[in-house]
């Protein structure tokens, strides 16, 4: 068995969003097979989509799954993270909404080591969100490149991972985005410290 280097988006804006993240982090390094790596800062954000709500709270993990070796062992293991992530999330106690609308957790796999998977996506691991329930799963997630949400606490654990697909870093995808967004749309407001988020000011 080989390691393969994950990548996890975490968000939330619905109850205690930095005790439920901080959390999750623990929740994560317990999955089987599994190890967290590395944590980013924690990061206020602004709503994507749904405005009229309130801002985010998102981090990004950086975890080492264990994989047999060869792409259909991959593609496995990657199905079986999802799912992991899926249960996860219903444990903390996520309720079905609309596309963009709050959330009182969200873990999204966004890169896994460097593989570019597209496969069916499994029954367990369906989105609650009905307009995304029957998408594959597809990693490098599909819509991180162009999310500041995911690029700035991504970029704190890996500036330089150009995922799969990609073409750019991720500190370049993230200078582009804060960019166009603004400074504003992602702000530090906590960093880890091994066991939660110490907030800052």
């Amino acid at each position: 068995m080989g390691m393969v280097r994950a990548y996890i988006g975490l968000g939330a804006n619905v109850g205690d969003a930095i005790a439920t993240l901080a959390d999750a982090v623990r929740a994560l390094d317990s999955l089987d097979g599994c190890r967290v790596r590395g944590v980013s800062r924690l990061y206020a954000t602004t709503p994507v989509g749904v405005l009229d709500q309130p801002d985010f709270r998102n981090a990004a993990v950086a975890l080492d799954v264990s994989v047999a070796p060869g792409v259909s062992a991959a593609e496995a293991a990657a199905s079986r993270l999802l799912i992991a992530l899926k249960e996860l999330e219903r444990g903390f106690g996520r309720q079905p909404r609309y596309r963009w609308g709050p959330r009182e957790v969200d873990l999204d796999l966004l890169v896994f080591g460097r593989h570019a998977i597209s496969v069916e996506r499994p029954t367990a691991g369906r989105s609650d969100s009905p307009a995304k329930a029957d998408l594959p799963l597809i990693v490098p997630h599909v819509e991180a490149r162009r999310r500041l949400f995911v690029l700035a606490p991504l970029n704190d654990l890996a500036p330089r991972l150009v995922p799969p697909g990609w073409g750019e870093s991720v500190a370049t995808a993230a200078a582009r985005q804060w960019a166009a967004e603004g400074a504003d749309a992602a702000r530090v407001v906590a960093t880890w410290d091994g066991e939660g988020w110490l907030e800052l000011g």
